[in-house]
């Protein structure tokens, strides 16, 4: 049903100051963004590191459906997001175990989501929602399309740059006899 945890939500009120914090204790990497006029507000996904994500929300007017969230602090966790490999199945097992939820929309091609209200998950929104994560990253944090490695010398050691299945790719330095035993345990399974 869940694949795994896509990213965690903050909402801000000042998105430039948020930003920047992020990006100095983080380094994260920008992806993905967008203005929705008719909700009024900003969002931006980033990646820190190999496999973590981070999305930063702002209203952008004064109508927001995160006025409200913001009226007393400037910031704070919004949702968390779990990333399914079918919102339909998800759906329906939400529904066999009388889990309410709220927002089903699969209407778009690259994007099908539904939320559980914090009341119904232990204070928390959750967003469940399917997706294909490499479209969401700057494409800097992908491998090329196609491509489920990559293998770079990199002085004393072997740079071994794998795709992950969540979007991304993990980078994985081995020594000279870590790239043997390597070898040899793939040889094995042929």
């Amino acid at each position: 049903m869940i694949s795994r945890i896509d990213h965690v939500s903050i909402a801000v009120k000042e998105f430039d100051r948020a930003h920047d914090f992020f990006k100095k204790i983080a380094g994260i990497v920008e992806g993905a963004s967008a203005i929705d006029s008719q909700l009024e507000f900003k969002w931006e996904i980033y990646s820190a590191g190999d496999l973590s994500r981070l999305e930063l929300m702002h209203p952008t007017g004064e109508n927001s459906f995160l006025a409200n969230f913001l009226s007393d602090k400037e910031g704070g966790v919004h949702h968390i997001t779990f990333e399914t490999p079918d919102i339909h199945k998800t759906k329906g097992r939400l529904d066999e175990y009388q889990i309410p939820y709220f927002g089903f929309n699969d209407s778009l091609e690259n994007w099908k989501e539904l939320f559980i209200h914090p009341r119904d998950a232990f204070g928390v929104l959750i967003q469940i929602a399917q997706f294909h994560p490499n479209e969401w990253l700057h494409p800097e944090e992908n491998l090329p399309r196609g491509k489920k490695w990559s293998v770079e010398d990199d002085g004393d050691r072997i740079l071994l740059t794998v795709a992950h299945p969540g979007g991304g790719k993990v980078k994985l330095p081995l020594d000279k006899s870590e790239v043997e035993r390597l070898i040899r345990d793939l040889q094995k399974v042929q």
